[in-house]
């Protein structure tokens, strides 16, 4: 196990910055090709449709709402944190796959004695070594051991259930980062608010002087950030909910599925 542990968290870690590497590039390079030069297009046709019509009212523009640094960066940790929770949809979606599968053929009215947990557990022990580091061939190898080594099926319940248990903490500590990311988003869509406000404040002795150009876009960054900074989070969030919710079904159909495949067939004559 511990051999394990050494192999599987440099792989993560290292996914986590790929991820977050792809996503920069992916998005900057978006934006510096797409957003920003239409952006830049669109304000300046506007620009010039307002000194030739004051009556006329400028449209909102998808280019220009989310065109500044802030709005970029959101995007970047979008990106990410949707890379993330995909993979871990896909482990989510294993364990899944090997609920779906019978480990052990046990027919109804078979009765699993202390002494033949030998037998049930070659099966899975002759499983592919990836498969064998999944949550239900984990619990259902430590069910048999229990059960051989106390001969009590309460102490295998209580194995099964504990296993379990660990798995689900362990599952939820490995959404922090997640978690932090989903925080980031709308925390960086505050820090555009600021700028913007900061910078309207600063232009507001050309807005008392009647030029009020410079206040209202300081105002659009401020206001802009925060729009596209909440709505990415919600988004996240819904899907952040939806991977918790099929990560904690897994662990307890898991646990389900040793109940009634396993654990109801054990007796101690």
């Amino acid at each position: 196990m511990k051999n394990l542990a050494k192999k599987q968290i440099p792989a993560e870690f290292l996914f986590q910055v790929f991820a977050l590497i792809i996503s920069i590039i992916i998005v900057h390079s978006i934006y510096v090709s797409i957003v920003r030069p239409n952006a830049e297009a669109v304000l300046l046709e506007q620009s010039i449709r307002i000194s030739q019509d004051k009556d006329y009212v400028p449209e909102r523009s998808a280019y220009v709402l989310i065109r500044d640094f802030e709005q970029e960066a959101c995007f970047i940790l979008m990106l990410w944190v949707m890379a993330l929770m995909g993979h871990k949809a896909m482990q989510t979606a294993r364990e899944r796959r090997v609920l779906g599968e019978e480990l052990v053929s046990i027919s109804d009215g078979t009765s699993v004695l202390p002494e033949d947990t030998r037998e049930y557990a070659r099966p899975v022990q002759a499983l592919p070594e990836e498969t064998q580091r999944r949550l239900l061939p984990r619990a259902y190898l430590s069910a048999l051991h229990r059960f051989r080594s106390t001969r009590n099926i309460q102490d295998v319940s209580t194995a099964v259930r504990d296993i379990c248990e660990a798995e689900s903490d362990r599952l939820d500590s490995e959404l922090s980062m997640i978690r932090y990311i989903a925080w980031a988003i709308p925390s960086i869509g505050f820090l555009g608010t600021v700028r913007g406000i900061g910078e309207a404040l600063a232009q507001a002795h050309r807005a008392v002087e009647g030029d009020i150009t410079g206040v209202t876009e300081s105002l659009g960054i401020a206001f802009n950030s925060t729009f596209i900074a909440l709505l990415i989070s919600i988004v996240v969030m819904f899907i952040l909910h939806q991977l918790q919710q099929a990560q904690e079904r897994v662990v307890l159909d898991t646990q389900n599925y040793l109940d009634s495949h396993l654990i109801r067939h054990m007796q101690t004559r």
